[in-house]
């Protein structure tokens, strides 16, 4: 087994290259709208019932491009699920 040594400030150059490797810059931005199964992902739903549901009681918002494609607003689902948490005693 060999031990290596670094100098303080080579250390923590290494340390700043791994985490720069590790966490790229050009990392896509989250976008707006959620497809149905992403959306049931995040929201811990396990059925499209729910989310119909969801969409008819005006708790969460979508919009419908095409007939058979329904996406959801990312912050109205942050929103639905914030305003149902609850605090701990």
């Amino acid at each position: 087994m060999e031990v290596i040594c670094l100098q303080e400030e080579a250390f923590y150059t290494l340390i700043e290259t791994v985490v720069e490797r590790l966490h790229p810059k050009n990392e896509a931005p989250l976008s707006k709208w959620m497809g149905t199964e992403d959306t049931m992902q995040y929201l811990g739903v396990k059925s499209k019932t729910t989310l119909q549901n969801l969409r008819d009681t005006g708790a969460i918002r979508f919009t419908q491009p095409q007939k058979r494609i329904i996406l959801y607003d990312r912050e109205s689902l942050e929103t639905y699920l914030e305003k149902n948490a609850h605090n701990t005693f």
